[in-house]
């Protein structure tokens, strides 16, 4: 080791590095100048040499400018340790290691994370010094050198926590053998930081349960029971992590102790720290998901509730207050209610992927992870908790002062919360529930108007399912009004909970919308020129949903009226696509940010006015560039954005095919590329909607769709081989669109009919009765005409794939069917027919007896 000290830095170089870095730190600096200058420092093969020098003997120099040049050190190891000269990695090493007791905590801080990541590239064998130099740390009884070391220690739990549980060479223990009694004597330690970062340390290795916390299970939970009630809040914190994880990965272990560990948890859940209560919280809903026996919690029920609602509050300092008050002007900040976030557009039988919700603006706190817990205990204990749970909302709705607000707003969303699971005991009183409900979207508190919209959006199924009962339909119509207005509301909060609560109660109720798409209309395209950039993402969906909810009804039901309302939000939709793409090259010359979920939202939305509208629709996109921006976005990086591209691509092709028409190979290009192997395993929705707007395409434009379709062939075939696992619509897809190229293309596609035959046969046997099977055993058809032999070896399952139909109401495919079937008995001879029809069950001979065989 005594070698790679024999390195020095220049003073100029090291005057010059400082200087670049305290530039770097100085918030009022050319950051880009800066970056370019450090660009070609780095050049130089010395460069990390200075870094750590100055991290390590930078005595004299700023805390700030030592800790930067430690983090410039972390970010250039991560990519290029691997290729520096030994003696420079050597000089690294050897210059860390005596600073993991540095008597500052900043720089042990530092150390200890540029420590994590060299660890994560050369591992313990790569290191053995490290491992030496940590145990020394631990036995030191010195303060900075015990917390240094385990706090590089925990950033390598965090980590990597396995690669401490391996065997070495040259070391006669694994290393977290020897660092786990040490770390869990530390939960006995005077010094709060040591007990935090022991605890944190072990609590990594919960899920991957190395022996060695195995065998010392009983001193580590002992040791949790002891901090349970520690005075620092962040050991309380680690100490609720480590129940929930148990909770969720080793009930097994936590079972014996069940009852201890539940009144701690219990007790944490009022903690005045409300990070602490957030993570006990967390121990319910955990609980319940791994099925631990329900009886375990009974008994606390009659605490546990009312410690959930009181939880759900909102508190004094909440600054959600402050933004509920204030009106359509305030920006937009933290949202209390999730927002229902749009999904793109998937054509079949499943949703799709699950799009990322907007995280940024849900931040998950006490309040709402108490409301969970109470939505998960409904529905594991039903009714149960009503008898616990109903007097202390009853009480909190009694409370009509302007103080009580709070409180009674946290009621109704406590009705919200268990709409699903103790729907059974509410049933009876549901008009009551909603009775009261509906006075509330008007209340003068916006907090209380947005909560109600959620609220009676969980109670959305059963409200349309009570249509027919005395009054359903008339509080139906004023749960609708009351919501419309309160999409005009001039709060931004109300109007986003008003928008969410809309498009579920649009999803549930269907045709029952179809009376009120006037006023609804109206309500809509008030809100289309009055909301600002968030809140116009959750129209979009409203708007979206509605059109997937009534389809054509749209347009049958307004006439020209629908026709005048879509025209400006299929422009207005244009424009945003249009300008989104703009903003992805240069904000600044959009004069927005851009936001993916705009270009998604208008996709869907330009979807729905296509369903709607019907050819209708043809004329604006005549007079558009719609054509060429669809293209751009069904080529886009982001798979949600291609999903509902390819969505819109199918629904034009249905439509008015004529105007795809001048870049239709390059849609069909694009759409085919996404059915690789890759592309189908990295975003399923998207090569689903890929798979059905080729089939779309291939009915609308026959002989012009062959340059694809082997390529298209060649992916489809997989999927049906091999289809464990897979989406159930890609697979319908896949079989339907194989069916509607046979149809266009039977030359093409039947020479190659004995690759595909038999796994293609077993998906159509399992797509119910519609048009679209009708395509695919139009093509299966077309293609056994152009090559009767190339399917005999496969004529079990065309047999069964015939036998499948309920009834084919098509006169014309009927005949066709008895005509291939009859062909074969033919070809094959009664004998031949007969051994083919011994290997079928004796209900699938019955129903082929329709086809006169």
């Amino acid at each position: 080791m005594a070698a790679p000290a024999l390195w020095q830095p220049q003073e100029q170089g090291l005057r010059e590095i400082c200087t670049l870095l305290e530039a770097h730190i100085s918030p009022n600096s050319d950051q880009a100048r800066i970056w370019q200058q450090l660009q070609h420092y780095s050049q130089f093969p010395d460069f990390n040499n200075y870094l750590v020098f100055l991290l390590a003997r930078g005595e004299g120099k700023s805390i700030e400018v030592r800790q930067a040049a430690g983090l410039l050190l972390k970010n250039n190891l991560r990519t290029t340790f691997s290729s520096m000269p030994s003696p420079s990695q050597q000089y690294i090493k050897a210059e860390l290691l005596p600073c993991i007791g540095a008597t500052n905590r900043a720089i042990r801080s530092t150390v200890g994370t540029v420590i994590s990541v060299l660890f994560q590239i050369v591992r313990v064998a790569g290191w053995i010094e490290l491992f030496q130099a940590l145990h020394k740390c631990l036995d030191s009884n010195d303060l900075d050198h015990m917390e240094g070391a385990m706090d590089a220690i925990y950033k390598i739990c965090e980590d990597v926590p396995e690669e401490l549980d391996v065997d070495v060479p040259g070391l006669s223990e694994r290393p977290i053998n020897v660092f786990m009694p040490r770390i869990l004597q530390f939960f006995q330690s005077p010094h709060a930081s040591l007990r935090k970062l022991a605890l944190g340390c072990i609590n990594q290795y919960i899920v991957v349960m190395p022996s060695a916390l195995y065998m010392s299970m009983d001193q580590y939970l002992q040791g949790l029971f002891n901090l349970a009630k520690d005075p620092s809040s962040d050991v309380r914190k680690l100490v609720c992590s480590a129940w929930v994880q148990l909770i969720e990965v080793r009930p097994s272990i936590l079972e014996p102790h069940l009852k201890n560990v539940t009144e701690l948890i219990l007790l944490a859940n009022k903690d005045s720290d409300d990070e602490v209560a957030l993570e006990a919280c967390e121990f319910w809903s955990a609980y319940c998901d791994v099925s631990m026996p329900p009886e375990g919690l009974r008994e606390f029920l009659p605490r546990l509730i009312p410690t959930l609602l009181s939880n759900m509050v909102y508190a004094d300092d909440d600054e959600s207050l402050a933004d509920a008050e204030e009106d359509e002007s305030f920006p937009d900040r933290d949202q209390d209610l999730k927002p229902r976030f749009h999904a793109s557009r998937l054509h079949g039988s499943e949703t799709g992927e699950d799009d990322d919700d907007d995280d940024a603006v849900n931040v998950w706190n006490l309040r709402k992870c108490s409301a969970a817990g109470l939505d998960v205990l409904s529905n594991v204990f039903g009714d149960s908790i009503l008898p616990t749970l109903m007097p202390l909302i009853e009480q909190n709705l009694a409370r009509t002062d302007d103080e009580s607000w709070k409180e009674r707003e946290t009621a109704v969303l406590s009705l919200g919360a268990i709409a699903e699971g103790c729907i059974a005991g509410l049933y009876p009183h549901l008009p009551q529930i909603v009775a009261f409900l509906i006075p509330l979207l008007d209340d003068k508190f916006p907090l209380i108007r947005s909560i109600t919209c959620w609220t009676l959006s969980r109670y959305s199924k059963f409200i349309v399912q009570s249509l027919d009962h005395p009054n359903g339909r008339e509080q139906f119509d004023k749960i609708l009004l009351g919501l419309l207005r309160r999409i005009l509301d001039t709060n931004k909060r109300v109007q986003e909970a008003a928008c969410s609560a809309f498009a579920t109660l649009e999803e549930e109720a269907a045709e029952e919308l179809v009376p009120h798409l006037e006023v609804i209309l109206q309500h809509l395209m008030c809100a289309y020129g009055k909301y600002q950039r968030r809140n116009l993402r959750i129209l979009y969906d409203a708007l979206g949903t509605l059109a997937d909810a009534v389809g054509a009804e749209l347009n049958q039901a307004l006439g020209p009226g629908f026709a005048q309302f879509a025209e400006p939000v299929f422009q207005r939709c244009i424009n945003l696509i249009q300008s989104q793409q703009l903003a992805k090259i240069d904000p600044t010359a959009a004069g927005a940010l851009y936001d993916r979920e705009f270009i998604v939202c208008s996709l869907d939305l330009l979807s729905g006015l296509a369903e709607g509208l019907g050819p209708g629709i043809e004329s604006l996109v005549a007079q558009s560039n719609l054509r060429d921006l669809l293209l751009q976005c069904c080529m886009d990086e982001a798979a949600n954005v291609r999903q509902s591209a390819l969505a819109l691509l199918g629904d034009l092709s249905r439509v008015c095919p004529i105007h795809l028409h001048p870049r239709l190979q390059e849609f069909l290009t694009v759409a085919a590329k996404q059915l690789s192997p890759q592309c189908v395993k990295e975003a399923v929705s998207v090569a689903n909607n890929a798979c059905w707007a080729i089939g779309e395409l291939a009915i609308k434009v026959g002989k012009e769709i062959e340059p694809v379709v082997i390529t298209v062939v060649s992916c489809l075939v997989p999927i049906l081989k091999s289809p464990e696992g897979l989406n159930k619509s890609l697979i319908e897809n896949s079989a339907i669109t194989l069916g509607r190229l046979s149809w266009v293309c039977p030359d093409i596609m039947a020479p190659h009919m004995d690759h595909f035959m038999q796994a293609w046969c077993s998906a159509l046997c399992v797509i119910r009765d519609d048009f679209e099977k009708e395509d695919a055993f139009h093509g299966l058809c077309a293609m056994v005409a152009a090559n009767p032999s190339g399917g005999v070896g496969s004529l079990a399952y065309i047999c069964q794939a015939c036998a499948s139909w309920t009834e084919i109401k098509s006169e014309g495919l009927h005949n066709e069917v008895c005509q291939i079937l009859n062909g074969y008995k033919q070809l094959l001879g009664n004998s031949g027919w007969e051994q083919c029809m011994a290997t079928l069950e004796p209900a699938v001979v019955q129903r082929l007896a329709r086809y006169g065989v």
